[in-house]
């Protein structure tokens, strides 16, 4: 039984949450940071590859790698990887009505850019959904799962951890939130990763997800 009944504050990842991976936006992302990573490296497409998935494992982010070896200019890699077309995302009504019945506030809490959350949750048709967005330049670019960012977005918007929900589909970025009092729900397969107790339900689809929880489960 999904127990969400003390939750009013709901918050949501972005990338391949909010929507399903399968419409491949994130991978036109991925292919920009990989593309970055070879100009500002100066390695090969596969060296670089690797060097980029060593840094998402060691630092979170590969632009949190970056910075911490090599000499970068941040404001343009955030601005040149997510300069992608909006095209592959569909707009999602269904997700909308969802969101709006969820009593309590919502947010967002991402590793990517400012600009580019606005028009993911603009293509998406959510964006009046949410009361907040935290996004990476919030953080002063150090990304989830470090914990000190968990802590930062709270002040933001002002809630307790365990009157919160958080939507992730990183399994490690739910460790921080659980460990915080956060109820944690998983969305899609964990990209293989392995899942570990600090994930309180997992779902394949958000939406479904959230269709299923009544006003009694999710009350106030």
């Amino acid at each position: 039984m999904i127990d969400l009944a003390h939750v009013t504050a709901w918050v949501f990842d972005m990338d391949d949450t909010l929507y399903p991976r399968d419409q491949g936006l994130m991978s036109l992302v991925q292919a920009r940071i990989n593309a970055y990573v070879v100009e500002a490296v100066g390695l090969d497409p596969e060296s670089a590859g690797i060097l980029q998935r060593q840094f998402l494992d060691e630092h979170g982010t590969t632009l949190a790698g970056l910075m911490a070896n090599y000499t970068i200019e941040p404001e343009h890699f955030l601005h040149d990887v997510h300069d992608v077309p909006m095209d592959a995302l569909e707009p999602n009504p269904r997700l909308r009505e969802q969101l709006l019945r969820l009593p309590g506030r919502r947010f967002v809490f991402t590793n990517g850019a400012r600009e580019y959350a606005g028009r993911v949750l603009d293509r998406l048709g959510v964006t009046d959904c949410f009361d907040g967005v935290f996004a990476i330049e919030d953080a002063d670019l150090t990304p989830k799962p470090e914990p000190s960012t968990y802590r930062r977005m709270l002040q933001r918007f002002g809630f307790e951890p365990r009157s919160a929900a958080f939507f992730e589909d990183t399994p490690r970025n739910l460790e921080a939130a659980k460990a915080m009092g956060m109820a944690t729900i998983l969305i899609g397969d964990g990209h293989g990763k392995p899942l570990g107790d600090h994930i309180d339900h997992v779902a394949p689809d958000l939406v479904d997800f959230l269709s299923e929880l009544t006003f009694r489960d999710a009350a106030a």
